[in-house]
């Protein structure tokens, strides 16, 4: 019977991944919508059932996800394509192991009444922008592609609600499409946007996971069973949304659940479709973001891209 049970419990641990018990995940912001398969994954177990415990962390800036990843601090982290490219081509070591939002949710944002109805219209107008050094480089990208002129860009951080509404500019490079979008007609106003995608920008995935290139190496089975819980939930959401949303205020009770709830209707038709990461696809927009300044070195993104 010893022998039965020293058996039985090599092969349990033999099924636990090398990373251990605990993972430890850094958002790119405080929790949103966006991150709701995380979340739902979590809740309904399906880490727990693949031998995982992610532990979700929020950062204290958008950048802290890649730094500790990179640093091996933390084995994931959520961020950006952009961001990735940037940090690629400076050396700093990620490797992109899945999706969470496929596309675009960035956009120009305005608001619908002020005399914009183009991209055009912009020409001789404010323009803000969040990022800076990748925000801004986007925002002269955008104006450059749609022919408007005599712009002026102005770094807002992240107050980009109430600088719209207050004037100080009449367009972010930023604005998301599901939250600004939101605030904006909660108080009352009627945005509009530009889609990126559809104003001479590839199309490219807002939201990945990004993992430790060591980590990734030695824990390849953690890697799938991440991947293949976050398929789950993401099909989860997409069968039943209001479900979902419910485990999403379980974990974070805190949240403003009208804004979550509309929130939610918008980023619907952008989670990802699947976890699988084309090469074609992020080549596209690495070349497009090296013809924009955005990166000052050709990127090679198939080592960057993990495949099963």
């Amino acid at each position: 019977m010893k022998r039965v049970g020293l058996a039985l419990l090599v092969v349990i641990l033999l099924s636990v991944p090398a990373c251990g018990e605990s993972l430890t995940l850094v958002l790119d912001w405080f929790p949103n919508i966006d991150h709701l398969p995380l979340y739902v994954a979590q809740e309904r177990g399906f880490f727990a059932e693949a031998g995982l415990k992610v532990n979700i962390v929020s950062p204290s800036e958008t950048a802290d996800a890649l730094k500790l990843v990179a640093a091996g601090k933390s084995e994931l982290g959520i961020s950006y394509e952009p961001q990735v490219l940037v940090a690629t081509s400076e050396k700093v070591p990620v490797t992109v192991v899945g999706r969470l939002i496929g596309h675009p949710l960035s956009t120009v944002l305005y608001i619908k009444g002020r005399g914009i109805e183009k991209p055009a219209d912009l020409s001789g107008r404010p323009m803000g922008y969040t990022v800076a050094g990748m925000e801004d480089v986007l925002a002269k990208a955008f104006c450059d592609l749609n022919g408007i002129k005599d712009y002026k860009l102005v770094h807002l951080e992240f107050a980009i609600v109430p600088s719209l509404i207050s004037g100080k500019v009449d367009s972010v490079m930023g604005g998301f499409r599901n939250y600004e979008v939101v605030e904006l007609e909660l108080q009352g106003y009627k945005p509009g946007y530009f889609a990126l995608e559809e104003h001479g920008f590839p199309d490219y995935d807002e939201l990945v996971v990004i993992a430790n290139p060591q980590f990734v190496k030695e824990n390849e089975k953690a890697i799938v069973s991440f991947r293949n819980a976050l398929s789950k939930a993401i099909a989860e959401i997409k069968k039943d949304p209001q479900s979902a949303l419910t485990d999403y205020f379980k974990a974070i009770p805190e949240s403003d659940k009208k804004l979550e709830r509309l929130a939610l209707e918008k980023t619907l038709p952008f989670y990802a479709e699947d976890q699988n990461l084309s090469v074609d696809r992020w080549k596209t927009f690495a070349d497009f973001a090296l013809k924009v300044g955005l990166i000052s070195r050709p990127v090679e993104v198939e080592p960057i891209l993990w495949t099963e």
